[in-house]
C-alpha cells in the first residue's frame, strides 16, 4: 500500500483510509500495463501549491490538476474547444445553456459521475475561498435536469462561458462530503485540508504519492473513458529549485523534461545530441503592480501619503524601466517586450497597443520633482524566485533601473508557496506578477486584474487596488457582448484608458522553452501546461 503523506495530524487517519481506497484504484490502473510500463519524469523550479482543484488558480497547479480532474469542456492539441465530461451542449435561450453529460464515467474511487457532481463543483468554484471566482463570471446558477443533464444559467448572454468551463474542474460531491472539503481550501490563509494532498477525479491519471517539495507521483487510470494517446503508465513530477541541478538531471537522464530550463544554458542544451528544445511565446504577460488603493504604503519610508497614487510617479517609472534591456541582458532574447496587458494569441489583442514610450530619464526625473519626490523614496518590491522565468533577476534589474530616479528598492524575494498567499492578501506595496489567459479571451485579464475589486468577483486578482470607472464600464460591456468586432473595440478602449493611467507596468510576454530528452514526444502549448496524456516515451 502507498501511503499519502499529510503533515497535519487531524487528517492522518483519513489519509490512511484514502490510501487504501486509492491503492485499489492504483492496482487496477496498473493492471495489464506491466510489460509496456513507461515512466515519464519531469521537473521545474517550483512545487505544486495544492491538490485542491479550486483553491489556487496558477499555471503549474492547474497543469497537475488536469491529470486527475476534468472539466465539462476541454481543449485539444490545437487548443480548440472539445467535449470532455459534457458530450454536447446547446443554447436553450440567451441565458441558459444545456449540457448533456458523459455516461458511464466513474471517479477514481469507483463512484459514478453525475449531474450532482457538476452542480456541486461549479458551486464550489464560486465559494469565497475559491481562487477561481473570475472563471465563474456571469454564472448565476447550475441546475440539474436529470442525472446526465445540467443547465447553466447566466446573468446575461455569456460569450466566454465555454472558455471558462475549461478551467472549472469537477470533483465528486460524495468524496468532498466524506472528507469535509465541501468548500475550497483557504490557501491564502495557509489552511490545510484533506483535499490539499489527496485527490479523486475522473481524469487519465490517479494520484499515488504527494510529498510536498519532494515529488508528486501519478499512475495511469485504466478505467478512463477517453482515448489513450500516451504510452506513459507513471508520471513523476519533481520540484528542483537549483538551475544547475535541474539541468544536470536532464543531461544524465534522471529527468525526461524540464519545463523551465535556465536561459543561459539553452545554447549548450540545444547542442547536446541527446536533447531537444521546444519553444514558443506563452499567453502570459509579466508586469509590475503598484499599490494605488491605500492612503499610505505598507512598505515605504513615505508616511501619510502614497506616492503611487500620483500619476506622475507612475509615468516616471514607466519612462525609466527599459524593457528592451531586460530582454537582452536578463531574458537573453527570449521575451517579447510589451506595453500591452494581453498577448497576441488572446482575442481582443490590438498590435498598436504594444507601442511603448522611449526611455527618458531626464523627463522621468522632472516628473518625480513635480510630484514632490525630487529625492525619491524607498519601497519594497515583492518578487517570487521560482515562479516565472528569471523572476528574481528581473526584479533585481528593475531595482537598478529605478535607482536612476532615486526610487530605492528593497528587494523581497521568496518562493512561490510564500509569495502567493502574501500577494493574495494584498500584503504588498509593489510586486512582480505574471498573468496567463487560459480562456484566450481579453475579458479574463481585464476582469481579473484591471477591473475595480468588488463583492461580485470583479478584480479578484487586482491586489494593487487600481480603479477607473470608465475602464470598469468597458469591461462590463465585454461580459455580454457577442459581436467579435465590438468586443475588440471594448477591449481596446479599456486597455487605452488603463495605459493612460499607467495602471500597471507591462514588461514582456513570456517565451517558454522546454528542454526534453530526444526520446520524449510532448505537445508544447502557449499555456505552458504539461499534459502527460499527450506524452510518449520512445
Amino acid at each position: 500500500m502507498h501511503s499519502l503523506a499529510v503533515s497535519t495530524t487531524p487528517f492522518r487517519l483519513k489519509s490512511i483510509v484514502s490510501a487504501i481506497v486509492l491503492s485499489t484504484a492504483v492496482a487496477a490502473s496498473l493492471a495489464g500495463f506491466s510489460a509496456e510500463a513507461k515512466t515519464f519524469r519531469w521537473a521545474s523550479q517550483g512545487d505544486v501549491l495544492t491538490m485542491d482543484p479550486h483553491a489556487q488558480n496558477e499555471g503549474l497547479n492547474n497543469s497537475i490538476a488536469d491529470h486527475v480532474y476534468e472539466p465539462l469542456v476541454s481543449r485539444n492539441r490545437q487548443m480548440s474547444l472539445e467535449p470532455c465530461l459534457a458530450v454536447s451542449w446547446q443554447i436553450v435561450n440567451p441565458t441558459t445553456t444545456r449540457f448533456k453529460l458523459r455516461d458511464k464515467v466513474t471517479f477514481h474511487d469507483g463512484t459514478p459521475f453525475t449531474a450532482d457532481d457538476v452542480v456541486f463543483s461549479i458551486g464550489r468554484a464560486m465559494e469565497k475561498t475559491s481562487n477561481f471566482i473570475s472563471l465563474t463570471q456571469g454564472i448565476k446558477e447550475v441546475r440539474k435536469v436529470d442525472n446526465l443533464t445540467v443547465d447553466i444559467i447566466t446573468t446575461g448572454p455569456n460569450p466566454t462561458l465555454l472558455d471558462q468551463l475549461t478551467q472549472l474542474r469537477v470533483m465528486s460531491r460524495a468524496w468532498a462530503a466524506k472528507y469535509n472539503v465541501q468548500r475550497p481550501q483557504d490557501f491564502k490563509n495557509n489552511e490545510e485540508t484533506f483535499a490539499s494532498r489527496n485527490a479523486n477525479g475522473t481524469g487519465p491519471f490517479v494520484l499515488r504519492v504527494r510529498e510536498p517539495d519532494v515529488k508528486t507521483v501519478m499512475v495511469v487510470n485504466s478505467n478512463w473513458w477517453g482515448k489513450r494517446e500516451s504510452n506513459v503508465t507513471e508520471m513523476v513530477y519533481r520540484p528542483i529549485k537549483q538551475d544547475a541541478t535541474r539541468v544536470s538531471a536532464l543531461i544524465t537522464g534522471e529527468i525526461d523534461l524540464v519545463l523551465d530550463p535556465p536561459l543561459q544554458d539553452l545554447g549548450n542544451l540545444k547542442s547536446n545530441p541527446a536533447l531537444k528544445i521546444l519553444e514558443g511565446n506563452e499567453v502570459r504577460t509579466v508586469f509590475l503592480a503598484m499599490d494605488q488603493g491605500r492612503g499610505e504604503l505598507l512598505y515605504s519610508n513615505i508616511k501619510g501619503k502614497n506616492p503611487f497614487k500620483d500619476l506622475r510617479v507612475r509615468q516616471a517609472m514607466l519612462l525609466t524601466i527599459d524593457v528592451n534591456a531586460l530582454q537582452k541582458t536578463v531574458m537573453r532574447g527570449l521575451s517579447l517586450p510589451t506595453m500591452s496587458m494581453i498577448a497576441p494569441q488572446v482575442r481582443g489583442y490590438s498590435k498598436d497597443l504594444e507601442k511603448r514610450p522611449a526611455v527618458d530619464i531626464t523627463k522621468a526625473k522632472k516628473l518625480m520633482t513635480e510630484a514632490g519626490y525630487a529625492n525619491g523614496f524607498e519601497v519594497t518590491l515583492d518578487c517570487p524566485n521560482n515562479r516565472y522565468i528569471n523572476d528574481e533577476r528581473i526584479c533585481t534589474a528593475v531595482a537598478g533601473m529605478l535607482s536612476k530616479i532615486d526610487i530605492k528598492i528593497k528587494l523581497n524575494s521568496m518562493p512561490r508557496a510564500t509569495y502567493f498567499p502574501k500577494i493574495q492578501n494584498s500584503d504588498t506595496s509593489f510586486y512582480l506578477y505574471g498573468w496567463g489567459v487560459p480562456t484566450f479571451d481579453s475579458l479574463y485579464t481585464l476582469q481579473s486584474i484591471i477591473h475595480s475589486k468588488n463583492a461580485t468577483g470583479d478584480g479578484e486578482q487586482n491586489y494593487a487596488g487600481y480603479s477607473n470607472p470608465k475602464v470598469d464600464a468597458a469591461i462590463g460591456g465585454l461580459k455580454t457582448e457577442l459581436d467579435v468586432t465590438k468586443r475588440t473595440a471594448l477591449t481596446r478602449d479599456a486597455l487605452m484608458l488603463h495605459q493612460a493611467d499607467v495602471g500597471h507596468i507591462p514588461l514582456h510576454h513570456q517565451v517558454i522553452p522546454w528542454a526534453t530528452r530526444k526520446n520524449i514526444t510532448a505537445v508544447h502549448h502557449p499555456n505552458n501546461q504539461m499534459w502527460t496524456k499527450w506524452v510518449n516515451v520512445n
